[in-house]
């Protein structure tokens, strides 16, 4: 290649291809929302003002050589950074957070999950690098520079001049961004992916050192909002029915409500589950939503063992893992129950095996407790069906009552299953995810179905209530388009997303005849107390978000990880107000004075609300990250 005629400064080349890069990749593989010509605007200059920042810090070096290696490495390291997160994206809809980055060892089982996100195009990410590490070879002499010192002082004090720019529109488009980090797409979108990281640093930091600075004092005001909006001196109506019973909970993987009672090919998806809607001895909810973030599955645990929120970034599960807690299955113990946890996965996934010591469970059985071979195994691991299958002998052996946890594998991404196992067909849309998703979640229909049969089979059915939980979406915002499809509609709203949260829940007690579907709201921060009061065990001095779903003196809303939440009457989701029945966005209430979400963040009728929520969640945090629970003494009548 013939670069003789190019005389422009490679810092200069270097920033406007990479910014350039980072701006595509921005619209149109992250497929950021946005709402407004300043959205525009700051989504476009962000990425330049980054990568001017970054690369003209090699005007300081002296030798050529060094200026040349500085900038060709900091180009392949940015570009393996966008490249993270793109495949980080397009399985979770987000972007990596530094605590994810210490469960590094998860992926070594994600095998073909990862292989799946990869796309052949990928490579082009990396043509600039080419370029630029070209030029840098070839060019040496003419695309170096040798500033003054002022023209060094000058190209810092322009990169700094123009971030404060991209700063204060940034500031302009949404007041207090900063304090509202759970929305990491609207740091990413007002601030540029590479200042996201930068502050994610400065947070991590700061949360890492919330621990040692903690004495305590904090919970007494966390005690009082808990006490008055939380709490309730009365008991339920099924507070106590199924005490010294076995409690078997199935958490259902990746399974979203939109299945139940829902059809594709003209086929039933779940025909067993949409039997148990209508069971007499059930109770289905049909408003129930997963408020998972990062961690997904061990989230999910989280937030009914201990019913606090789990963590903006990463997982609690390991970046808090050695916590102090208070969670079900210590708790249970109070009535001589034990507890155990069915898994055919690696102990060390999701550090289950030193979270569950933390959350006082009594037995695990991993990977080791199963014959797991190639013709009983996809995907992930053994196959739901085997699994169940495998675990009976275990619970037989177990001294009643227990508390028993069995967490499926088969339903998983990128949702692949043998040929012999599928008994409906696929969809068909442009989304292959969607697509496999079906014939998954009918497989695992039928695996829960049988492990019905093979609980009467033993003679374990009758002495147990059966709770099966989704425990997070299976479907990410990357299939929107197909999903709006599947749902015949134009598009998938932020509305829309919200209600795709929702994930089934089921407490099922045999014998008992008085089972309904409910539709209030509720949410996995609810199972905890609601588990505790059904087994008659009093939550009197316990620190909890959920209620009681049996209870009619209920909080009034589910508040999502991202700040989002649904009331009875509204749904807050990507900072738009909804009217809950009709889908619909609220107007702002005072036209005169011009009341945008621009201006005030959401229009009024969510205001209340969200302060609410945005109080919990931060006093959840305060638990977690602070270690709270090592100064109560929850034996004690007073805290």
């Amino acid at each position: 290649m013939n670069f003789k005629k190019i005389n422009i400064p490679l810092y200069i080349i270097a920033a406007l291809l990479f910014g350039l890069k980072t701006y595509i990749v921005y619209r149109f593989m992250f497929n950021i929302d946005l709402e407004n010509s300043m959205q525009e605007l700051i989504l476009f200059i962000n990425p330049f003002v980054s990568a001017f920042l970054v690369f003209a810090i090699s005007v300081w070096f002296k030798k050529r050589s060094r200026q040349m290696k500085y900038i060709r490495y900091m180009m392949l390291l940015g570009t393996l950074i966008i490249f993270a997160n793109l495949v980080f994206h397009r399985s979770f809809t987000d972007f990596i957070t530094i605590p994810q980055l210490f469960q590094a060892n998860n992926m070594a089982d994600l095998g073909s999950s990862i292989l799946t996100l990869i796309k052949p195009y990928d490579i082009l990410l990396f043509a600039d690098a080419v370029l630029i590490w070209m030029l840098s070879k070839e060019k040496e002499n003419v695309m170096a520079v040798n500033y003054p010192k002022s023209g060094k002082v000058f190209a810092a004090a322009l990169s700094l001049a123009l971030l404060a720019g991209n700063f204060f529109l940034a500031e302009m488009e949404r007041p207090q961004l900063f304090t509202r980090g759970f929305d990491r797409e609207y740091l990413v979108k007002n601030i540029g992916l590479f200042n996201y990281h930068i502050y994610d640093i400065v947070i991590n930091t700061k949360t890492q050192s919330q621990k040692v600075f903690a004495d305590g004092n904090e919970l007494p005001e966390i005690e009082a909002y808990v006490k008055e909006n939380v709490r309730s001196s009365e008991k339920s109506d099924l507070y106590g029915v199924a005490e010294d019973k076995n409690v078997i909970f199935i958490w259902a993987e990746s399974v979203q409500s939109f299945v139940i009672n829902n059809d594709v090919n003209g086929e039933e998806i779940t025909p067993f589950l949409n039997s148990l809607t209508e069971d007499e001895d059930t109770y289905y909810f049909e408003n129930f939503y997963h408020q998972t973030e990062q961690g997904k599955t061990s989230d999910s645990e989280f937030l009914v063992e201990n019913s606090l929120y789990p963590l903006s970034r990463g997982a609690a599960f390991f970046t808090h893992g050695q916590n102090e807690y208070h969670g079900l299955s210590e708790m249970i113990k109070e009535k001589d129950y034990q507890s155990a946890v069915f898994h055919a996965n690696n102990k060390s996934f999701w550090n289950r095996d030193q979270m569950y010591n933390s959350l006082g469970v009594d037995h695990f059985y991993g990977e080791e407790a199963y014959e797991i071979t190639a013709e009983n195994s996809v995907g992930w691991g053994l196959k739901d069906k085997p699994f169940f299958e495998q675990s009976i002998k275990y619970l037989q052996s177990m001294e009643e009552p227990y508390y028993a946890k069995f967490i499926t594998l088969t339903n998983h991404f990128p949702f692949e299953l043998d040929e012999e196992d599928k008994s409906i067909e696929p969809y068909d849309s442009n989304s292959n995810t969607l697509n496999n998703f079906f014939p998954t979640v009918r497989y695992m229909d039928e695996s829960i179905e049988l492990f019905f049969n093979q609980l009467k089979d033993a003679g374990i059915y009758e002495d147990s209530i059966i709770v099966i939980m989704g425990d997070h979406n299976g479907i990410s915002a990357n299939h929107n388009r197909s999903m709006a499809q599947y749902m015949d509609k134009d598009e998938i709203t932020p509305y829309d997303y919200v209600q795709l949260q929702r994930v089934p829940f089921f407490i099922h007690i045999p014998g008992h005849g008085e089972g309904e579907i409910k539709s209030e709201i509720a949410g996995q921060i609810d199972v905890k107390p609601t588990l505790l009061h059904m087994l008659g065990i009093e939550t009197t001095h316990d620190f909890y978000f959920g209620n009681d779903l049996f209870h009619d003196d209920r909080k009034g809303f589910i508040a999502l990880r991202n700040g989002d939440f649904i009331s009875e009457a509204y749904v807050q989701a990507s900072g738009i107000c909804y009217d809950r029945e009709t889908g619909e966005p609220l107007p702002a209430e005072n036209d005169e004075e011009q009341q945008s979400e621009e201006e005030s963040g959401t229009p009024s009728a969510c205001d209340s609300i969200s302060e609410q929520v945005d109080q919990e969640l931060t006093y959840s945090d305060d638990i977690v990250y602070g270690d709270l629970f090592r100064f109560v003494d929850f034996d004690s009548d007073n805290n």
